[in-house]
């Protein structure tokens, strides 16, 4: 069972927290979601502050599909549409299928440095521009529920300048795939608060 477009058609900062414990795969080869990062229009660091653009436009388009962009000219980043102009960037996952595949597409062998970070996990996943806009409840992409609620870490947002300070930025507690570790801003997440 996939998460639908239901699922994704909620405000990002609720999204990006109920990734947490989720599974990505992408052809068949991922993981569980360990960290997100939430992004709406009324956000100064989110592609959609300024509107609709070329480049942006699968933000605007429907809930439950895929984002894909490049940052600084080199890396590939995976975010999964919210409402329109909101979207959670997928910062990391804990590889578990097709470990081997990550390692050849990635040149290393640490498994946790394989998808510690957004631009190491499309690597990983063979993430490109071509997925841009692609439902995630279809192949090549599946995301499964998690199966129980984990310890979620609620974190100020990292490598950006406007509104880094937003506790957008959600990890699963303790564990060592995320990109970097919770700040001392870090504090327990809970839905009900």
């Amino acid at each position: 069972m996939t998460l639908d477009a239901e699922f994704y058609a909620r405000p990002a900062s609720i999204v990006a927290a109920d990734l947490i414990g989720c599974r990505l795969l992408v052809s068949g080869i991922g993981g569980m979601i360990v960290e997100t990062e939430a992004y709406d229009r009324t956000d100064p660091a989110s592609h959609s502050f300024g509107g609709p653009t070329r480049r942006n436009a699968s933000m605007f388009g429907p809930a439950g599909h895929a984002y894909v962009y490049r940052s600084y000219g080199i890396h590939w980043c995976l975010n999964v549409v919210c409402e329109p102009g909101s979207a959670v960037l997928i910062r990391a996952i804990e590889p578990e299928i097709g470990i081997d595949a990550m390692r050849d597409r990635r040149g290393l062998d640490a498994p946790r440095l394989l998808c510690a970070g957004p631009g190491r996990l499309c690597q990983a996943l063979a993430v490109t521009v071509l997925h841009d806009g692609l439902p995630l409840d279809q192949p090549p992409f599946a995301v499964t529920p998690r199966t129980s609620v984990p310890a979620i870490l609620a974190d100020r947002r990292i490598g950006i300048t406007k509104g880094a300070e937003i506790p957008w930025r959600f990890l699963l507690a303790g564990s060592r795939s995320v990109s970097r570790p919770g700040s001392r801003h870090a504090v327990p997440f809970s839905a009900a608060g």
